[in-house]
């Protein structure tokens, strides 16, 4: 099963992309998780740019609709900023509005902190809006609070590894019940 994780950080170090290469660490020996790193490659969108159907694009465009067309499933985690998604995965996203590939995609939402939550309702929004499959079983908050941590101390700690492998289980199981 192949899952692809998106960060909606561009930070070289960011506890968003760190949740997302803990839970890599803690898949299943029969799921492959892939950290996309295109987001801040992608050019903004135009819809003068776009195909009728969604695919193709610029370059790095047709490289991420295709990421996504292959995926079982997307992961994003997100940090909030000014009360939002930060513009690069609403960008990202964007791309993705008229993709055949994308409706009916099971997504699970990873948070990073507790303290975010207009990012985690907006994003949810736009995602239902584009007729993702939000998972509520796989979507949860992995209570990281303070200066940005490891992957390995992530998927080490006892609870937060409890959380991460929960989450991916459920989306899993959710791809599963589709397949």
């Amino acid at each position: 099963m192949q899952l692809l994780a998106v960060s909606g950080s561009l930070r070289a170090i960011s506890k968003n992309t760190a949740v997302l290469e803990a839970a890599r660490s803690l898949a299943p020996p029969r799921v492959e998780i892939t950290l996309y790193g295109g987001l801040g490659d992608l050019p903004p969108f135009n819809p003068d740019h776009d195909t009728p159907e969604g695919r193709g694009g610029p370059p790095a465009v047709a490289d991420w609709r295709a990421r996504i067309a292959r995926a079982d499933g997307v992961i994003i985690s997100t940090p909030e900023y000014a009360h939002g998604l930060p513009g690069a995965l609403k960008n990202a996203l964007d791309w993705l509005v008229s993709n055949v590939d994308f409706p009916g995609k099971p997504v699970a939402l990873l948070g990073a902190s507790p303290l975010s939550v207009h990012a985690p309702a907006q994003l949810t929004e736009i995602l239902r809006t584009m007729s993702a499959r939000l998972v509520p079983e796989a979507s949860v908050t992995v209570p990281l609070l303070g200066p940005p941590t490891s992957p390995e101390t992530i998927a080490a700690d006892p609870e937060l590894s409890r959380i991460l492998h929960g989450a991916v289980e459920a989306l899993v199981q959710a791809i599963g019940k589709t397949a």
